[in-house]
């Protein structure tokens, strides 16, 4: 980020702050693939131990959140490469903000109350984060 001019550098950090979450999503995605039973906080917290689907779900999911950061960290400068043509970034980005939209609102209804503690504010925050992006980057 040293070579960045002042006014890039909070939408950066903006950016960072965002692939950070992605990447505890990331986190959280891998260890229920993996089998730790942590469900109550994922997928409507049905059960703590997932179905062997849901788990798949989970581990494709730690994948597409992985390339999502990396179209953050690629769109805010902050790395030069991601798994996406240059010329497709800012509306990949915008694709995010509208799934971090509705991964929103289904947390702020999800009827875990686990999954509204942790994973309502997180999206939220993601979604402010990624407008921030899109709108300033």
């Amino acid at each position: 980020m040293s070579g960045m001019s002042r006014s890039a550098r909070p939408v950066a950090v903006t950016g960072l702050l965002v692939a950070a979450l992605m990447g505890g999503l990331v986190l959280f995605q891998v260890l229920l693939a993996a089998g730790v039973p942590w469900g109550r906080a994922a997928y409507g917290g049905q059960s703590a131990e997932l179905p062997a689907y849901l788990r798949v779900a989970s581990a494709v999911a730690a994948v597409v959140w992985s390339f999502v950061a990396l179209l953050v960290l690629r769109r805010v400068g902050v790395i030069g490469w991601s798994p996406m043509p240059t010329r497709w970034l800012r509306a990949a980005s915008w694709v995010v903000v509208v799934v971090m939209a509705l991964a929103t609102v289904l947390n702020a209804i999800t009827p875990s109350a686990i999954e509204r503690a942790i994973w309502f504010p997180v999206s939220a925050l993601m979604l402010v984060g990624m407008l921030v992006v899109v709108l300033r980057g």
